[in-house]
């Protein structure tokens, strides 16, 4: 059962990369482009700059909970290494706990974000509902507390996960 969940997460990691890195990609083309309609052609286009906000919402929510299982987040390790190893594992309780809140509190109150956004709609994109803009906030949430599960439940990620393919290999 472990082992399928982990694997379970793993695929879910990888859908969280491809999303966040296409947003990002997005975000760089659009972006040239609002610029080069206002200033070289002198006829600007709206929706660049609104449609990049959009991006930029979904890279850093699902793109964040991809670092969360990654383990490659800000962490004050110095702080970890200079206190024994039973205050260590009670920070790191404490640690997941806040995660486990804070993916809590995204997810309630995201879907209630989007629930009562539903019926509102972006100047520049009239037929998008701003709730379905604010989702990546409820799903990054629930994505991170399957990862958070993942890690107190079954631990860290293999080394043969994809997260570990490109670590940097020693130059001779």
């Amino acid at each position: 059962m472990k082992q399928r969940y982990q694997q379970a997460m793993e695929w879910l990691y990888l859908i969280c990369v491809v999303i966040s890195g296409s947003a990002l990609v997005i975000i760089t083309l659009i972006i040239p482009l609002g610029v080069f309609m206002r200033y070289a052609m002198n006829n600007p286009l709206s929706w660049p700059e609104p449609a990049s906000v959009i991006m930029m919402v979904i890279f850093s929510f699902v793109g964040g909970a991809a670092v969360y299982r990654a383990n490659v987040h800000i962490a004050v390790q110095a702080l970890l290494d200079a206190v024994s190893a039973t205050k260590r594992r009670l920070m790191l309780w404490a640690a997941d706990a806040c995660m486990a809140a804070t993916a809590l509190f995204m997810l309630g109150y995201g879907v209630q974000l989007c629930l009562t956004t539903r019926y509102q709609t972006m100047a520049e994109f009239p037929s998008l509902s701003v709730g379905y803009v604010y989702m990546p906030i409820p799903i990054a949430g629930l994505l991170t507390l399957l990862f958070l599960i993942e890690r107190v439940w079954v631990g860290d990620a293999p080394a043969t996960s994809i997260m570990y393919s490109d670590q940097a290999t020693e130059v001779e």
